[in-house]
């Protein structure tokens, strides 16, 4: 009973040990971007269903436009409340 209990112990701690040499393999090391590298995007001219404008900035200046459009929508959505529209 005492040899069946050490075999068990034994197997689950070579599985965990195996498991965490798995998962550190498998974790890919993601590198930084650069914020001054520039990217292009094409954007939707608003009114036509096929025209479209490419748009150019760095990485940081679409990092800062992001947060201004989500800034812009969490404003109207709280001014929104505070409005007496009865």
């Amino acid at each position: 009973m005492k040899f069946a209990a050490s075999i068990l112990v034994a197997s689950a701690v070579g599985l965990l040990s195996v498991s965490a040499s798995a998962q550190d393999a498998s974790a890919p090391e993601k590198k930084a971007l650069d914020p001054n590298q520039v990217v292009c995007e094409k954007q939707e001219v608003l009114g036509s269903r096929l025209a479209t404008k490419r748009v150019c900035h760095t990485r940081a200046e679409w990092a800062a436009l992001r947060l201004a459009d989500r800034q812009e929508i969490d404003r109207a959505q709280i001014n929104r409340g505070m409005r007496d529209d009865h």
